[in-house]
């Protein structure tokens, strides 16, 4: 089997376009998509707390009752060794 490794950018709309020419006409063709996954976490974190931070079952947290623990409160952790 042989491998071909083309990079390419999505455009503006996540649109991939791929023009590589094969010369192989009228053949089955396989197709592996690989995607850099650095930034993912960073955008699915920014995602996730826009999304809770505008849904109304979290709306009692901004309740200044509910703030019941300063920095004050508790001691600060030691890592082990």
């Amino acid at each position: 089997m042989k491998a071909i490794e083309i990079n390419k950018k999505t455009d503006k709309h996540g649109h991939l376009k791929i023009n590589y020419p094969l010369d192989k006409k009228e053949r089955n063709v396989r197709i592996i998509i690989l995607i850099d996954e650095k930034n993912d976490d960073i955008e699915e974190e920014k995602l996730w707390m826009s999304s809770i931070s505008s849904n109304p079952a979290f709306n009692f947290l901004k309740d200044s009752n509910e703030d019941i623990y300063s920095l004050n409160d508790g001691e600060p952790s030691v890592p082990a060794r």
